[in-house]
């Protein structure tokens, strides 16, 4: 196994266990907003609603963003390093939302949902690739147990599809994405790295959108738009990259997978039944969580270990 000073220190310091209850928050937001978004889809196109989510998303966090700097405290970071690093983690976001789209029009909700899940899989592989360093073992089974327990949630099937090759993509480009949030966030301001990344991925939809059309902006679309684009992209993100600076990119994807849970159950609320497998595999997933997050528990240090600065962003 590779040693631990490949990765940033951040992720092996002693804390409490706020940057996983922010992830958690985040997860939440984002699963709990999936029926309304599936709603607005019925009147705009997938990349109009994305173009439209995170142009609201940057001209709300663009001043917070401004006023905080791009720098994290103590960090060398050059204005250039941050554009660069912005187009990077904008481009990649975007591909893996293009990529689950254009999968969704030839493949099953549910084979869509259980191979996008797969970044959990590839998020590792990713992580080994770029850190030299081989996520701990318990982190490793609790990647195998949450895609168990996300086929189960979701009632995939091993039928692959063209639409499945595409959906996979995605999952590939999510797993990048994670593995990005968790470096760039040592360097860069979260919340001003939120506000430009959504920033470019609203610039990459906007030529698809001149392409295909937008839609049709009904109440329902612009309630959805108003949600997701300050509940879960300008807050959201903000959270789940101030977490991700203390998280190895493989847990943080583990927990991640909390998204689908809270979704199951907010559909439960509105009438929708998951079966016995469904529920399952929701418990499969929330021991997979338990799992990667096992050994933090015991090494919990109070809030006041945590410096001034971290703290503060």
């Amino acid at each position: 196994m590779a040693h631990s000073e490949n990765a940033p220190g951040a992720w092996n310091a002693p804390r409490p266990l706020l940057p996983e209850l922010a992830l958690i928050v985040a997860t939440v937001a984002y699963g709990a907003t999936f029926v309304i978004v599936q709603d607005a889809l019925d009147h705009v196109t997938p990349v109009g609603f994305i173009l439209l989510r995170f142009a609201l998303g940057t001209v709300v966090l663009a001043p917070f963003a401004w006023r905080r700097g791009f720098r994290r405290p103590g960090s060398d970071a050059r204005a250039r390093d941050f554009v660069l690093a912005a187009v990077a983690f904008g481009v990649v976001g975007f591909a893996g939302y293009w990529f689950q789209d254009a999968g969704l029009q030839r493949t099953t909700t549910s084979n869509s949902a259980f191979i996008t899940g797969l970044f959990v899989v590839f998020t590792p592989i990713i992580e080994t690739a770029l850190t030299r360093r081989v996520p701990q073992p318990r982190v490793l089974g609790a990647v195998i147990v949450s895609a168990v327990g996300l086929f189960l949630l979701t009632g995939a099937s091993f039928d692959l599809h063209a639409g499945d090759a595409l959906t996979l993509g995605c999952a590939a480009m999510f797993g990048g994405w994670i593995v990005l949030g968790s470096v760039l966030s040592q360097r860069f301001d979260p919340v001003a790295l939120t506000a430009a990344q959504m920033a470019v991925l609203a610039c990459c939809a906007v030529p698809v959108v001149l392409a295909g059309g937008l839609g049709h902006v009904t109440g329902q679309v612009v309630v959805a738009v108003g949600v997701t684009g300050i509940v879960c992209s300008a807050l959201a993100f903000s959270l789940q990259l101030w977490g991700q600076r203390y998280l190895e990119p493989s847990r943080a994807a583990v927990i991640l997978l909390f998204e689908p849970v809270v979704a199951g159950f907010v559909g439960y609320a509105v009438g929708e039944r998951l079966g016995a497998a469904g529920y399952a595999g929701a418990a499969v997933i929330l021991a997979g969580i338990l799992l990667a997050e096992s050994r933090s528990w015991l090494r919990r240090t109070p809030d006041s270990q945590l410096s001034g600065a971290e703290a503060a962003t």
